[in-house]
C-alpha cells in the first residue's frame, strides 16, 4: 500500500513510520561497474596464470638439469626437457651453472611482460635455482 503509515511501539513511545522502507541492493551502475572490474581482473588472470605455470615447468625442468655433471650435460638436459615442456622463456644458455661442494646448482631468472593498455604493461619477475 502506498503512502501507508504503521505505528510502531517503542520504550513506551509511538512512532509513525511513512509508508516507505529502505532498499538494500546493488543499484544497476554499481552492478555494472563490478561487472566491468571482475571482466578486467579475469582478463588479466588469464594473460598470467600461463606464465605462473610456465615458471613452474621451468623450476621441474632445472631440477631435472642439476643433475648433470659439467656446464654442457646441464644445460642439454634442460633444453631437451624444455622442448617436451615447450618452455619459451628461458633456453639452456640462460642458465647460471655453479658447483658448490659436490653439488651441481643451477639458477634461472627471466621477466614476462603483459601488455594491458596502451603504454601499459604488467611486468612479472620470475627466479629460482635448483638448491
Amino acid at each position: 500500500m502506498a503512502g501507508s503509515s504503521e505505528v510502531i511501539l517503542h520504550g513506551g513511545k509511538m512512532e509513525i513510520m511513512q509508508g516507505k522502507r529502505q532498499q538494500r541492493g546493488l543499484t544497476f551502475l554499481g552492478l555494472l561497474v563490478t561487472a566491468v572490474v571482475l571482466a578486467l581482473v579475469g582478463v588479466l588472470l588469464a594473460q598470467a596464470v600461463p606464465t605462473y605455470i610456465e615458471y613452474t615447468l621451468v623450476k621441474k625442468a632445472v631440477q631435472k638439469a642439476s643433475t648433470g655433471s659439467t656446464v654442457t650435460e646441464v644445460r642439454g638436459l634442460f633444453d631437451r626437457a624444455a622442448q617436451i615442456d615447450r618452455i619459451e622463456s628461458v633456453s639452456g644458455r640462460d642458465l647460471e651453472v655453479v658447483k658448490q661442494g659436490e653439488r651441481v646448482v643451477v639458477s634461472f631468472a627471466y621477466q614476462r611482460e603483459i601488455h594491458l593498455l596502451g603504454p601499459a604493461y604488467l611486468l612479472l619477475k620470475y627466479s629460482g635455482s635448483s638448491r
